[in-house]
């Protein structure tokens, strides 16, 4: 039995939410919005995107408005809304409704966000690759919460803080937006005169050649593939240590190499890290490492290293996540089951309408200023969930 705090009660998760299993037909559903994983923001209760149900084919889960959806396969992406319509969503993602008895309608959404629920839920997922939570383990998970009064209270102070991460959140996003129109159009030449056409770039310049990138690189090599641990020799980074167009050094694991197979994978600044194995949604992501220390990368990153004279790392990364060559990227990827996959070899055939040096430099000059009001929203952003988080989680230490 976990250790109860003053002002709080012990609740197995079953007793705080059921789970819906209503699967349908979306041929047969009556309802026209479908809720994938894809649709879903880290971090945000709200639903912003969705498809339509003529769309997707295999059986789904019917959900009403006010049931949480959860995304039970990769917790740690922290995928969890509450839904103001009626509609459809993905087997990968838990239905739930709260008990009301126990537990506020609007209450358990908070709740499950904190950190408190969030580690636990990844702790308890099993698998390798798509790690996935089973509604049996969560439900005999036991809880903390405060009484029903001290939830009303932490409710109105969580709502107010919810608008205006709402609102936080609308402005990066619009900035995302902006920049990501304004770096495409740049990348294309369009204001510097004739433009020509290509049925997998559109348009662009015509003062420019269109290059393959595989004759841009001076080398694109796979990553290591070998079994990873808390400590070690090297520090390795892996698919989600790649944000924003940089390599990260969150949540790493090592592991020990010889002298030759570090040289091999030793990552050096200006590399540029292409993450060839992932979700649909998330596959191509793409960072320059510039980090201090020695990092070696894993097998699902493919390295690429640009012929600096001709193409910047910098430009590259960002024209890969710019719609000009992000659907290149996404035209070359083949579905699994439950994954994506882009191989090296089809990315060498992504094109490049190259501009001289100098202008790509320009274009990343210019993303980092479109950046930077991105950045003040996301940095408030964040400061936002934890304070909400430091609510939540004061209301249960008591």
């Amino acid at each position: 039995m976990l250790e109860t705090f003053e002002q709080t009660q012990l609740f197995r998760f079953d007793q705080m939410a059921v789970q819906v299993k209503e699967k349908v037909d979306p041929a047969e559903a009556d309802v026209d919005r479908y809720v994938g994983l894809e649709h879903i923001d880290p971090e945000s209760l709200k639903i912003r995107r969705w498809g339509e149900t003529s769309e997707v084919e295999s059986s789904k889960i019917l959900f009403k408005s006010g049931d949480i959806i959860f995304g039970k396969r990769r917790a740690y992406q922290r995928k969890l809304c509450v839904a103001d319509f009626d509609g459809i969503c993905s087997a990968h993602a838990m239905v739930l409704r709260p008990k009301t008895d126990v537990v506020l309608e609007d209450f358990l959404p908070f709740f499950m966000q904190s950190e408190i629920f969030m580690n636990r839920a990844v702790k308890i997922s099993v698998g390798g690759l798509s790690p996935t939570i089973n509604w049996r383990d969560l439900a005999k998970e036991e809880f903390a919460l405060p009484p029903l009064q001290e939830q009303r209270r932490i409710v109105q102070l969580l709502s107010a803080a919810e608008r205006y991460q709402n609102a936080l959140y609308d402005l990066s996003e619009r900035g995302t937006s902006s920049r990501d129109s304004l770096v495409d159009h740049r990348m294309r030449g369009a204001t510097l005169g004739a433009t020509t056409y290509h049925e997998r770039v559109g348009r662009y310049f015509n003062g420019w050649n269109l290059v393959p990138l595989g004759e841009l690189l001076t080398a694109a090599q796979y990553g290591l593939s070998e079994s990873l641990h808390g400590k070690g020799q090297y520090p390795i980074l892996r698919m989600m240590n790649l944000e924003d167009g940089k390599a990260t050094a969150d949540d790493l694991k090592y592991l020990d190499l010889s002298d030759s197979d570090f040289e091999t994978y030793r990552l050096v600044s200006g590399d540029v890290l292409f993450n060839r194995t992932n979700s649909y949604e998330l596959v191509g992501r793409t960072g320059v490492y510039d980090l201090p220390g020695d990092f070696v990368f894993a097998s699902y990153l493919i390295r690429l290293k640009t012929d600096i004279d001709r193409l910047s790392p910098e430009y590259l990364s960002a024209f890969l996540r710019a719609p000009i060559g992000r659907r290149q990227v996404m035209s070359f990827a083949t579905r699994g089951v439950s994954q994506a996959n882009i191989n090296a070899s089809n990315l060498k055939r992504v094109l490049v309408p190259l501009p001289p040096i100098g202008y790509q430099k320009e274009v990343v000059e210019l993303l980092t200023v479109a950046d930077s009001s991105r950045r003040w929203a996301i940095a408030r952003l964040q400061v936002a969930r934890e304070l909400a988080g430091q609510v939540v989680y004061g209301s249960l230490a008591r």
